[in-house]
């Protein structure tokens, strides 16, 4: 039996699947937690990868790394970071990524050259905060990786040079999206000085090998990993609701939307992967639940007892800011609160609110890459809830398909390495796993799920 190890660094933890590279079939999981917050020592996720992955690690013929996307690590010349790395959901560089765009000659001239329209998501910004906040510590930079390239690096032999991917590379924003590679002008204009950066390796290709002489393979970020694992196909709109929500599907030419919308990333093979990204999701669900004093079982048992529309209540859950729209500053807000709401109304609402703002993802992503979906695939946690599998159809107003619970991630990490131990043109093709599928909703479901989505339109474009 041939072996391969997928590792799934996230913001949350890291989870490690070996899988029989013949069928897909997992062998063996892993898991151990990452530290919260958005500034991480990045040491942690090499602690937790020897947690997770190292018992496993000797028994597979080649791994492969999927990261969470944009964090920045920056090392000093001992290769050490010269501080805590940024992530993706620090928005502190809000003001730095306004700046960059303007230097770049505004909104269209930045998506045409990285692909996107940086937000304070982007590597770039947090390197320009910190040139401007902390400058001895920028000074001090002299390698700037992404959270799965310096996982990577840690698994492969003493002295490997660091490597990367297309599809993580294109979220730093200095990396030319459309023709595959890295703009080190832009690094520099970001940070005040040149740094090194990681080797683009092809999707299949061997990286480099253990110290055992396993294959690595390049890695990637974890949305490519997902629509790796994923298997996702032309016609499918993958909606993977976690930390984010991310709404994504397949494309055979780069997107370059200069409203911001939608970001023009690289896929994991040789495409490209539109994406529309929002910071609230399953939070959302999480923050009721405990508002309301309930597990979330109770949470969807309340929300189907109540009506459509909330009883009027309509929720914007910026809790944290927001990445789509770009309002990095904002806040929650409720609105329709009266003596007659009710918890159940209140439940109702926050699942009302996080599928409406997934679904204004699905539609802009839509509009700006021309994708008209025959489905949409739901993945992630809170897909588990008898609430959100029933409001899906509605407020999405298209046919869905719920793919079997999985570490997709991991999985397409997994499958990466597969491709790069065989030397083949493609990844190997594992049968897929089963869906449930829900066709489209009835007239009348569309009709209530289409007023819920005109409420919340109208306190989204008015607060």
């Amino acid at each position: 039996m041939t072996l391969v190890l997928g590792i799934d660094s996230s913001t949350q933890s890291t989870k490690a699947v070996l899988i029989d590279a013949d069928d897909g079939t997992v062998v063996e999981s892993r898991a151990a937690p990452h530290p919260p917050g958005t500034e991480v020592d990045p040491r942690a996720w090499l602690a937790a990868c020897d947690a997770a992955a190292g018992p496993l690690l000797e028994r597979a013929d080649a791994v492969s790394v999927a990261g969470q996307q944009h964090g920045m690590v920056a090392l000093g010349d001992d290769g050490e970071p010269v501080r805590d790395a940024l992530l993706w959901n620090d928005v502190r560089s809000a003001a730095a990524a306004r700046d960059l765009v303007a230097e770049m000659g505004g909104g269209q001239a930045c998506a045409e050259a990285v692909g996107s329209v940086l937000v304070a998501s982007f590597t770039s910004t947090k390197l320009r905060w910190l040139r401007d906040h902390e400058p001895a510590a920028a000074g001090r930079v002299a390698e700037v990786l992404l959270p799965h390239d310096y996982v990577s690096r840690h698994l492969a032999a003493p002295g490997t040079r660091a490597f990367t991917d297309r599809g993580d590379a294109s979220g730093t924003g200095y990396f030319d999206t459309a023709h595959g590679q890295w703009r080190p002008d832009l690094l520099a204009a970001a940070l005040g000085h040149e740094a090194a950066v990681p080797e683009v390796v092809p999707g299949g290709a061997v990286a480099a090998r253990t110290c055992g002489g396993a294959v690595v393979g390049a890695g990637t970020g974890d949305n490519m990993g997902g629509a790796l694992g994923m298997e996702l196909e032309p016609g499918d709109v993958l909606v993977s609701i976690g930390t984010s929500g991310v709404a994504s599907a397949l494309s055979r030419d780069p997107v370059a939307d200069g409203t911001g919308t939608v970001t023009g990333f690289a896929d994991a093979r040789t495409g490209f992967l539109p994406m529309v990204t929002t910071m609230n999701a399953a939070g959302i669900l999480d923050l009721q639940a405990r508002w309301l004093g309930v597990d979330h079982a109770e949470l969807a048992r309340l929300a189907l007892s109540a009506d459509w529309g909330s009883r009027g209540l309509t929720v914007l859950p910026y809790y944290g800011g927001e990445r789509t729209p770009d309002r990095p500053d904002a806040v929650g807000v409720w609105h329709g609160l009266t003596p007659a709401t009710t918890r159940a109304d209140l439940a109702r609402a926050a699942f009302e609110a996080m599928l409406c703002g997934l679904a204004d993802a699905v539609d802009r992503l839509v509009t700006a890459s021309g994708v008209e979906p025959d489905r949409v695939l739901l993945v992630g946690g809170a897909t588990r809830s008898a609430a959100l599998r029933a409001l899906a159809p509605g407020l999405l107003g298209r046919a869905v398909a719920f793919p079997a619970p999985g570490e997709y991630v991991a999985l397409g990490a997994a499958r990466q390495a597969a491709w790069a131990l065989a030397g083949t043109d493609a990844p190997p093709e594992w049968p897929r796993s089963g869906l449930e599928e829900r066709p489209p909703p009835p007239e009348a479901e569309r009709e209530r799920g289409a007023a819920v989505r005109a409420a919340y339109a109208c306190l989204r474009d008015r607060t």
